[in-house]
């Protein structure tokens, strides 16, 4: 009897090669890789670069409701169901480089390889818990601090060995679309953080550690902090001055 010779299928394979049913796709800046009310016919796999989902409402309104990152699924809402349509339209916004996997393709590899469905079921819980995150940070946190989380989510802080890094371009209207507040706002708070030493921006910004002091700062006690960081950061890995507290305190009541 001849041995069976078939290669054991490998997620990391499929979603890095075009193949039956997929194909690679190369985007320019800006470039709109599928807009809100379009056929749900297919998903993406973000293997390099960045984009934004956005929504636009019936009155011609425009909000941003996630950066996405190498790594991620876009589109997963063909899934739901056959013949549906897009919620959000999805944008480059530097270039990049996308594997897309036509729907019939993407329910087969999930039914017949566990492997594969682990995954996917393993990036919608993190996707979940971070829309769930995204709700509590807007509706109980300041816009300066909704600013200083959405920089650090975008440097990937939280991730092993990650320290200070460069985000991806992206403008203050986007920023403020995205946190709620006003572009005039967010300059004022790029600003300080600047002058504070948390962040570095000529063209593309760089976020310092430090920034997870705008975020720990003002909490009442350290139990209450360490368990609702949204960013899984306790107290202990972000020192916090005196003169860092007070000049964010003297902001914030000049702007009361």
């Amino acid at each position: 009897m001849a041995p069976n010779t078939t290669a054991a299928f490998n997620p990391a394979d499929f979603l890095a090669n075009a193949g039956s049913g997929r194909k690679i796709i190369q985007f320019k800046p800006k470039s709109l890789i599928f807009a809100q009310d379009s056929a749900a016919n297919c998903i993406f796999y973000l293997q390099k670069g960045s984009a934004k989902l956005t929504v636009v409402s019936k009155r011609g309104k425009e909000a941003t409701i996630t950066l996405l990152h190498s790594g991620d699924f876009i589109g997963e809402e063909c899934l739901a169901a056959a013949g549906g349509l897009r919620f959000a339209s999805a944008t480059a916004v530097t270039p990049c480089t996308a594997l897309r996997i036509d729907r019939d393709e993407m329910v087969r590899v999930m039914h017949e390889e566990h492997a594969f469905s682990d995954l996917f079921l393993a990036f919608l819980l993190a996707r979940s818990m971070r829309t769930q995150a995204d709700l509590v940070d807007q509706l109980f946190n300041s816009s300066e601090k909704r600013l200083a989380r959405i920089l650090l989510l975008m440097a990937d802080f939280g991730k092993p060995g990650v320290q200070e890094t460069l985000i991806p371009r992206i403008t203050q209207e986007t920023l403020a679309e995205m946190i709620g507040t006003t572009r005039s706002r967010v300059s004022f708070f790029m600003n300080r953080f600047r002058k504070l030493g948390f962040i570095d921006y000529n063209g593309r910004i760089r976020v310092h550690k430090s920034l997870l002091n705008v975020i720990l700062y003002d909490q009442p006690s350290h139990r209450n902090y360490a368990n609702a960081s949204l960013l899984g950061t306790t107290p202990s890995e972000a020192k916090i001055t005196k003169e860092t507290v007070e000049n964010m305190s003297k902001t914030e009541q000049t702007l009361a």
